[in-house]
């Protein structure tokens, strides 16, 4: 992206040609993973699907289903029951309850699932204690399709919760008192006026939580719960055909896109209309009953998914204190640099792809932008198979090549960070994309002709004018991206260099020996990672949003 090219936002008659060089070049980025793992049916494997489509598929296509459904309205009843009590009414608690329940976005799914499964188990402490108390204690099926539904659900509510809250609020006190004088009761008003106002953004929501579930492999792991992710892992390190790895990464990609076009159906046809501002300062009372019972609701979801997995895990952590060494600095620095390269990268061509949409706003470049974006709904075990075959393609390329000058050339791309940090950008560069395009919407076109009437040339307009507004925008995508991958586990197990360990790889290897207590130690400090700056962005947003409504007050 050249400076040059900038103040096509103020001049569209010039339509520079490098936004559709940019996009173009993200959409092949995009196309070839997808096109890798589709051409894998050229090399037929008869045997290997005759065995799949007798014993595995019929399981994982039951398993899949059960678990989007269960995790849908799983997430479904949590983040809207959460989101309407903590916009509409208040509570004991309310205040600081309405941010910590967006702090299961730190937590990753396999953490919390090892950290269920070692509290609930037949020699967990719960168990045992109950054993000690009364002599018995009922079996719990934690290892099972509901013990990953709930753990799951706990993990992705906050998608839901945060866009139905910010749903709820535009819509104010206001939406229910108007139900109300039409004879609806509070209950009337909000099925029938507040939660179908609300849709849009639920169903947004909801997309996000179960592309997440389609492509998690952690949580399912720490469950032995059979998917499509588990089955690709087990066909290339347990069988090591990459070929039937490939073909059974196409299926999930066309399951992703099924659910893609349904969730877009769902919405065709449907008109909204634009919400008025909400009056955030007043919030409806509750009796004394129900006011606790809120509390209490919203305290126990905080319990379950944060609170005590963070007890836990700090009891296990000084209990297994003998096992920290000088390699946990390791694991610590592996995923640093992983995170603080992957969030630069794709946090960057996040913002290539916002200008370039800004700079050529037509139809053709709009939907190839759409496009591109999309690769946050493909699984990290379809990017990991589709960037490391052509990558490994390449290499012995590289080294037919160097044999026949007779020379022995070490591999290219293998034994790098190359595969990761593509799959990462593909992964994530909606996350860091979304932001940055929000915060340029409000830099208007009226600002770059202000700057350049003052003489500003397009790279002092940037610096000067652009940058400092789209701050916010940038270190919000920027701690997103690098939460997710600070988290990321398939990816980095499956294209990382020969004994680079990251926290996430380690917690999979003590997890997969059932060593839940040695597991605690690099789960503790992921989970802390990943707090901090969700901390900091939730502190950073409650400080624009309180300025806001004080100029908002002001009249300015």
């Amino acid at each position: 992206m050249t400076a040059s090219a900038l103040p096509a936002t103020v001049n569209q008659e010039a339509r520079p040609l490098w936004p559709r060089l940019a996009i173009g070049a993200l959409c092949i980025l995009v196309i070839l993973p997808l096109a890798v793992i589709f051409l894998s049916f050229t090399d037929p494997q008869g045997d290997t699907w005759r065995h799949f489509s007798q014993h595995v598929l019929p399981r994982l296509l039951l398993n899949t289903f059960w678990l989007l459904l269960g995790v849908g309205v799983g997430t479904t009843l949590l983040g809207i029951s959460l989101a309407w009590l903590t916009a509409i009414y208040d509570f004991p608690g309310r205040r600081w309850l309405t941010w910590a329940l967006l702090l299961p976005l730190a937590v990753p799914g396999y953490v919390l699932g090892f950290v269920t499964i070692g509290l609930l188990d037949f020699a967990g402490p719960v168990q045992s204690t109950l054993r000690e108390l009364f002599g018995s204690a009922p079996q719990i099926p934690i290892r099972s399709r509901g013990g990953v539904i709930v753990v799951m659900a706990l993990t992705l509510y906050p998608y839901v919760y945060l866009v139905a809250r910010n749903a709820f609020l535009t819509q104010g006190r206001r939406a229910l008192e108007a139900a109300q004088t039409l004879g609806f009761s509070r209950r009337q008003g909000f099925f029938h006026v507040a939660l179908p106002m609300a849709r849009p953004w639920i169903a947004g929501g909801l997309a996000l939580v179960l592309m997440e579930t389609l492509a998690d492999f952690g949580t399912v792991v720490v469950f032995n719960y059979d998917t499509f992710t588990t089955a690709i892992y087990r066909a290339w390190f347990g069988m090591f055909n990459l070929s039937a790895a490939s073909q059974l990464a196409s299926l999930l990609v066309v399951l992703v896109f099924i659910a893609l076009a349904l969730e877009q159906r769902s919405r065709r046809g449907q008109r909204f209309t634009s919400a008025t501002r909400g009056d955030h300062s007043e919030r409806l009372p509750l009796g004394p009953v129900a006011r606790w019972g809120a509390t209490f609701w919203c305290l126990s979801v905080f319990a379950l998914a944060v609170a005590i997995p963070l007890v836990q895990l700090s009891i296990w952590a000084w209990q297994s204190r003998g096992d920290f060494d000088s390699r946990y600095l390791g694991f610590l620095y592996h995923s640093l640099v992983l995170a603080c390269s992957g969030a630069f990268v794709v946090v960057a061509l996040g913002m290539v792809l916002a200008y370039a949409l800004r700079s050529r706003p037509d139809r053709v470049t709009r939907v190839l932008g759409r496009f591109v974006i999309l690769g946050y709904a493909l699984p990290g075990t379809v990017l990991a198979v589709g960037f490391y075959l052509p990558m490994s393609h390449l290499d012995n390329l590289w080294i037919k090549l160097g044999s026949y000058f007779g020379q022995h050339w070490s591999p290219l791309l293998g034994g790098t960070l190359t595969a990761m940090l593509l799959a990462y950008t593909v992964r994530f560069l909606a996350v860091g994309f979304n932001p940055v395009e929000a915060a340029l919407h409000r830099i208007t076109s009226s600002m770059d002709e202000a700057a350049k009437n003052l003489g500003a040339s397009p790279r002092q307009i940037v610096a000067q004018v652009h940058l400092p507004l789209l701050r916010g925008g940038i270190a919000t995508a920027a701690v997103l991206v690098f939460v997710d991958i600070m988290k990321e586990m398939p990816i980095t197990l499956m294209t990382r260099p020969f004994g680079w360990e990251t926290l996430a790889i380690r917690i999979f290897e003590m997890t997969s020996e059932g060593e839940w207590q040695r597991a605690a130690l690099p789960s503790i400090a992921l989970v802390i990672a990943g707090l901090i700056p969700v901390l900091l962005l939730m502190r950073t947003s409650d400080t624009r949003a309180h300025n806001s409504v004080n100029k908002d007050e002001n009249g300015f």
